[in-house]
């Protein structure tokens, strides 16, 4: 078999098709639109790479802050189509940042009074909306929008943590309870307990009436 053929079956084009394209790009012919849309894009993104480049190699922090972008770009790419995804991700970040503030500045009070300092509250908010997240994915049904249930249970984190900043003991026991509540109340724990509840009371209706004909 010829390298032609090879080529072809391997999903690359030849090499006449190859430089076919070039010479399409090089024309720049007005009613070819790929050529016209390929040029823009390829000077914008030679302009963005080098200026990243340039952010990149200023110091150690400017090249950490590169890539961590780079990476938060493309983990938005790859979930471009997971809206709901996105909306929960979003709202475990800000979560873990409210939370930790709160934290902080709780501890930061109980210290000017003596009180006793401990970092602990904040890990436990990370985790509950870890398990938040977690929670509303693990449902292989999920009678509603699993961003939305993360998004509930996370604000009910905020306002735990806020209330913790005044009364440390309770904040994150509160926050286990709101949001075991909301993964019940959004999941299909909820949706089951109704319908045996509406099972039950149709039952008891099937008596009273059954009891009140033999009457």
């Amino acid at each position: 078999m010829s390298a032609k053929g090879r080529s072809t079956q391997r999903g690359t084009p030849p090499v006449g098709s190859r430089a076919r394209l070039v010479r399409r790009f090089l024309r720049q012919e007005a009613n070819d639109s790929w050529a016209t849309r390929l040029l823009p894009r390829l000077v914008f993104g030679l302009a963005a790479a080098y200026t990243l480049f340039a952010i990149a190699s200023q110091s150690g922090s400017s090249f950490v802050t590169v890539c961590v972008l780079l990476a938060l770009g493309g983990v938005l790419w790859l979930l471009r189509r997971r809206g709901q995804l996105l909306l929960a991700l979003g709202a475990t970040i800000l979560t873990a940042a409210f939370t930790g503030y709160f934290s902080a500045v709780g501890d930061s009070a109980r210290m000017s009074t003596s009180a006793t300092v401990t970092g602990q509250a904040a890990f436990g908010y990370w985790a509950l909306a870890g398990m938040a997240l977690l929670g509303a994915w693990m449902v292989k049904e999920h009678p509603g929008r699993r961003g939305v249930t993360v998004c509930i249970a996370d604000v009910i984190l905020v306002i735990v943590s806020a209330v913790g900043m005044f009364w440390p003991q309770a904040g994150v026991p509160l926050g286990f309870l709101g949001v075991i509540g909301v993964l019940a109340a959004r999941g299909n724990g909820a949706k089951a307990v109704t319908t045996r509840a509406h099972k039950a009371v149709a039952v008891l209706r099937r008596r009273n009436a059954t009891d009140s004909k033999d009457s």
